[in-house]
């Protein structure tokens, strides 16, 4: 049975506004331009601890993903996502996602130990490892904690292990905290990764639109300028309002995208899920906190 084409409307190769991270879909705005510099300054300095943060559906994911391809074959990657474990535990997912073995009931110090000689033999290897943390406002302090102690391995003769840290604003507020400044103390390079601007927006929407083989005027201006409105800025809400105003516009048999259609959209209201509204918190100053910088030396 054929696939279903929701946007028969509209000659797309595929899907321009697919929620799922792609890397080939990356528009590169100032800022995305500015965290992917940050981002590889931290890989390629090896800075042990480089922290990147930015409200959800910023494109962090996306940047991550695009990063990796710049990472050395040589470079062991090991990825955590919505690590919620408690003390101890984190280790075994740790082990986990670099594949390394610890024979059944080893205690804390052996699984440690298991994980530090793959790191010096990856090293002496000619290699390195990255562990990449995603979701990481979810560790609580005592995670973090044990992240800090991991970064114990690497040596004066180099860096063995480096930490990567992708989290939401609140990561920046938890690194802030007192117990947790020895952390804060080890991370090297910190970005905060902020909304489009309005210019921004449209040039994004088609940008997505001419890759899949549109015109780019597929969306009219007053509605580009709605769909700034309402999303903020945020690509992730940017992508599910566009989608379903070109489905709206395809069950209507039209080849434009109107104001009209995508208020259309808004009133139905279906599940658009527009987010909470940006924390009161300043990044750029908790970022700077922190690093106990000026807030000019922090982007």
């Amino acid at each position: 049975m054929p696939e279903l084409d929701f946007h028969f409307a509209f000659p797309f190769r595929a899907q321009p506004f697919s929620l799922m991270p792609d890397p080939a879909f990356l528009f590169w705005t100032s800022r995305h331009g500015a965290a992917f510099t940050v981002l590889q300054y931290g890989l390629f300095s090896r800075a042990p601890i480089t922290v990147l943060t930015g409200e959800i559906g910023t494109g962090k994911t996306t940047l991550v993903q695009h990063l990796l391809r710049e990472v050395s074959p040589e470079t062991r990657i090991g990825l955590l996502s919505n690590a919620q474990t408690g003390r101890g535990e984190l280790l075994d997912w740790i082990l986990d996602a670099f594949g390394v073995e610890s024979p059944a009931g080893d205690d804390h110090v052996r699984r440690f130990n298991a994980f530090r000689n793959f790191v010096v033999d990856t090293y002496g290897e000619g290699g390195r490892v990255m562990l990449i943390v995603d979701e990481a406002q979810n560790l609580g302090s005592a995670q973090l904690e044990e992240l800090r102690m991991l970064t114990n391995i690497n040596s004066g003769e180099g860096v063995l292990l480096q930490l990567l840290l992708v989290g939401q604003p609140e990561l920046l507020q938890l690194l802030r905290r007192p117990d947790l400044r020895q952390f804060a103390q080890r991370v090297s390079v910190t970005y905060h990764l902020g909304h489009m601007s309005e210019t921004e927006t449209l040039e994004y929407v088609r940008h997505r639109l001419t890759h899949v083989g549109g015109s780019g005027d597929e969306f009219t201006e007053d509605a580009l300028h709605l769909v700034h409105e309402t999303s903020g800025g945020v690509p992730r809400i940017v992508n599910k309002l566009c989608d379903l105003a070109l489905v709206y516009a395809s069950a209507a048999r039209e080849k434009r995208v109107t104001r009209f259609r995508l208020e259309e959209v808004l009133r139905d209201g279906l599940q658009l899920d527009l987010g909470d509204p940006p924390p009161e918190t300043d990044p750029v100053r908790a970022a700077a906190e922190v690093h106990d910088l000026p807030r000019s030396a922090v982007r």
